[in-house]
Order: structure tokens, then sequence, then C-alpha cells
């Protein structure tokens, strides 16, 4: 006897909304395969954890923002009066433009501010030693009396020929990176323990390079003459070959490269010897490094993945380090008898070379900040070259005691910490326009159907009611 097989059952119908809702008579919705799940649900894991991030982040800013923003409130005391201005240093990372710190400091730093109602001023620099070289420049210029400075700032210069005073009191220097932050310390050493004027070797050496920059540019230095058209006019030339000739097909010369920084005034071997400057001040204006990670190379793509999910961390830590120095709270550098970091390229010492180093070194505070960044550095920065008389990225921090001591760093103290801890940032001023346009459709809504209406006070005795 043959088996006989059941007849299949027949599918049930489905559901006749689906035609209705445009999808067919034959849909049937269904599970996706193995391959779509997998793909939906890493790409919906890591979309959430992007938009996580970003709003922690800018809750996290907020929180920070409206802990400053009565700053802003405050009335000058007079309108002839200038306000609080802050210095903000950039340099470019090693390996990389100048383009990625500003976004760093569009991002994390300029939000805080803009609410403080504070101003600031830029000293930028595109490569190694360009920031040493402005502040230590900035010193000095201080150091003059005030007939001999030389003003750059037309504005600065009109202010004072008017009379309108500076503002005085707490200003504040706020160093982005590891790399600024070594610049800075050795150009205040610089420029508070250096000579006024430069010293003869330097002056030599940068004579040196412009004449080699015009033999390079094609130009003979000895061929130069002098011709003398009136009484005290001279007029220099350079008299050209016969058989020169300029073709239009040659290409114009490329131009010449911007002259290196001067090198500085005083080497880290003579801070000892150097006098104390007669207008040394007892406290120098806080300062403030801010936390600059940036690691190139693509073997560290999980580590900048992680730190690109995790910026919201980030943004409290650097809230918290600009509302110190908004709301003027500082603290001397602290010294250590040992340095639980270590710097990659040397041991940095705050004791100058020629003099022994005692058993148990002082680590000060100063040299172990943010020393953790030297470690993403790319390796072609690490590489010392024969000519170069100075790597201060490379170099270890030398400090001075005359200097170190002077030096201040703004801290938030424990109230104010307290109090911003006891913000609470509306979900409104965090939330994406998806969830912020739901949110503004159902009130409408609510407000069409009667429910989000304000209910009006009752009347008082005697008064009459107002019908609109």
């Amino acid at each position: 006897m043959a088996d006989t097989k059941d007849p299949p059952k027949a599918l049930p119908k489905p559901n006749p909304i689906w035609k209705y809702l445009g999808f067919g008579e034959n849909f049937r919705p269904r599970l996706p395969s193995r391959n779509w799940m997998i793909f939906l649900s890493i790409t919906g894991a890591f979309t959430t954890a992007v938009i996580y991030d970003k709003r922690e982040e800018k809750r996290a800013q907020r929180k920070w923002m409206k802990a400053v923003e009565h700053i802003g409130k405050e009335p000058l005391p007079s309108s002839g009066s200038m306000p609080r201005k802050l210095s903000i240093f950039l340099e470019a990372p090693p390996g990389d433009g100048l383009r990625v710190a500003q976004d760093h400091f569009k991002e994390y730093v300029k939000p805080i501010l803009v609410a403080s109602g504070l101003d600031w001023e830029f000293i930028q620099g595109r490569k190694e030693g360009d920031v040493r070289a402005e502040i230590a420049e900035k010193i000095r210029n201080s150091r003059l009396p005030p007939d001999q400075r030389r003003e750059e700032d037309v504005i600065t210069e009109t202010r004072r020929s008017s009379g309108i005073p500076e503002f005085d009191g707490i200003r504040g220097d706020i160093v982005i990176g590891r790399h600024t932050w070594k610049e800075y310390v050795r150009g205040v050493h610089e420029g508070w323990l250096g000579p006024l004027t430069e010293p003869s070797s330097v002056g030599e050496k940068t004579s040196e390079d412009v004449s080699m920059g015009d033999k390079e540019a094609g130009v003979p230095v000895e061929s130069v003459e002098a011709v003398e058209t009136l009484p005290g006019i001279t007029i220099t030339s350079t008299p050209k070959e016969a058989d020169e000739v300029t073709t239009p097909s040659e290409k114009p010369k490329e131009k010449p490269k911007k002259p290196p920084q001067p090198p500085p005034f005083i080497t880290t071997a003579e801070y000892s010897n150097a006098d104390s400057p007669p207008g040394l001040p007892a406290e120098f204006d806080p300062s403030q490094p801010i936390s600059f990670p940036h690691i190139l190379g693509f073997l560290n793509t999980p580590r900048r993945l992680y730190r690109f999910l995790n910026r919201r961390h980030m943004a409290d830590s650097i809230g918290r380090e600009i509302a110190a120095v908004i709301l003027s709270t500082y603290r001397p550098y602290d010294t250590t008898s040992a340095s639980s970091t270590e710097s990659t390229f040397s041991s940095d010492t705050n004791q100058p070379p020629s003099s022994n180093v005692p058993s148990t070194p002082q680590i000060a505070e100063q040299q172990t900040a943010l020393i953790e960044e030297e470690k993403d550095w790319p390796k072609s920065v690490r590489v010392l070259k024969d000519d170069d008389p100075e790597r201060t990225w490379l170099d270890p921090i030398v400090l001075d005691p005359r200097i170190a001591s002077r030096m201040r760093r703004f801290q938030i103290t424990l109230d104010e910490e307290a109090r911003v801890r006891a913000i609470v940032v509306p979900e409104e001023e965090v939330e994406g326009w998806i969830k912020g346009g739901i949110r503004s459709l159902g009130r409408q809504g609510l407000k069409a159907m009667g429910f989000g209406k304000d209910k009006k006070p009752a009347p008082a005795e005697g008064e009459e009611e107002v019908l609109e």
C-alpha cells in the first residue's frame, strides 16, 4: 500500500490592514535574515553609542555653562573699564596641523568661555618653537619701561593713548596640550631670566642663516653694489650678466621659506647663573594646562574609536578646568618626592644641570602635567637632528626655583563643585531634533484638544469676569 502524503497546509490569508497601508495583498511581515540581523545589530549599537555620548557631552557642557553664566551678567565697574581678558595658547600637535588644535578649542573650551562673557586672545604656533618665542618676547616687552615697549597691537596702543585703563586683576593663561605646555614653561623662564636684547651669538647665527638663504635663492652676496644717487640716499642693486635672458617658459621661483624662530636667549644650563630681574612679581598670572589627546596611525584605530565614544568624560573634565579659570580660584603648583608617571623621552628635573641630583628627586607638578600625552606622539617627532640647537618637545622640563615658586594653577573649590553638582540640566536642552520635534508635536496636539491651556485665575470678589 503506497504512502499517502498529506497535502500542504494553505497559508492563512494576510491581514488586510497591509493592503490598505499600501504594502500589497500578499505582504507578510517576517524577521530579517541572519546577515541582516548582524548588520542591523552592529550599526544600531554603534549609532546608539554615538547618540548617547553626544547627548551626555552636551549635558556636561551645559552644566558647566550654567555654573559660570552669572559671571557674564555682572556689570563692569564703569563704562570706560575693560573686562577680564584670558590668553589662549594653541599650537599644532606633533605630526598634524593647527586646525586640529583649533577644532579642539571650539568643541570643548569655547562654549564655556562664551557663556561666561569673558574676553580672550590667541597666541598660536604652527611649528615647534613658535609659542616659546612669542611668550618670551611678550614677557621681555613687559619688562621694558612703558615708553620703550614695542606695541604691535594698534587697538591696545589706541586705548593706552586715550587713557582707558587695562583690567586690574587676575587674568589667566589656558595652555592646550602637553607640547604647548612645554613651550609655555620654557618661554616663561626665557622671558624672565634671559636678557632683554638678543645675545651676540644668536644674532650672528641669524645673519648666517639669512646669508645662506640668499645663496640658496641664487643671489650672490658679494655681487651686491651700492650706488649713491643723492647725499644721504643709497640704492643697492645687483648687476645682471649679459648672457642672462629671461624666457617666458621659465617657471617662477618658489617663495622663500618663512625664517625659523630665533634660538632662545638663554639656555637651561644658565638658569642658575642668571640674575633675578628687578620687576619680578611675587606671583605670576595663574595658568591651566588643558588635556589634548591626539593620536595618529591606522593601527591606533581601536584607541581612537574608544576615545571617540567617550568624549563626554573629556568634556566634563575640561569644563571643570575652564570653570576654575573663570571663577578665579587657584593654588600653588605642588611638589612631590616621587613621580607616578615618567616621560617617554627623558626624565624631567627641577634642578640645574650643574648641581648634584639628590637621592630622592623632587618632582614638580609643572613637569608631570599632561605627561601621558607624550606616549601618543608619532615617531617622526622623536628623531633628533644634528643641526637642531634645542628641541623643546623632546628636552626635559627644567625649572628654576625662582620661577616655579611663583607659578600658580587654577583649581575649582569643593564648595563650587558641590554647587555645580546640584545643577540639573533639563532634557529639552540636550535632546536631538527628532525627539524635540516629537515633543513639540505632542504639546501642540494636546493644546489643540484643550489639555495644554493654562488655567485662568478665578476673579476676586467684586470683580467682573472679562470675556475674551
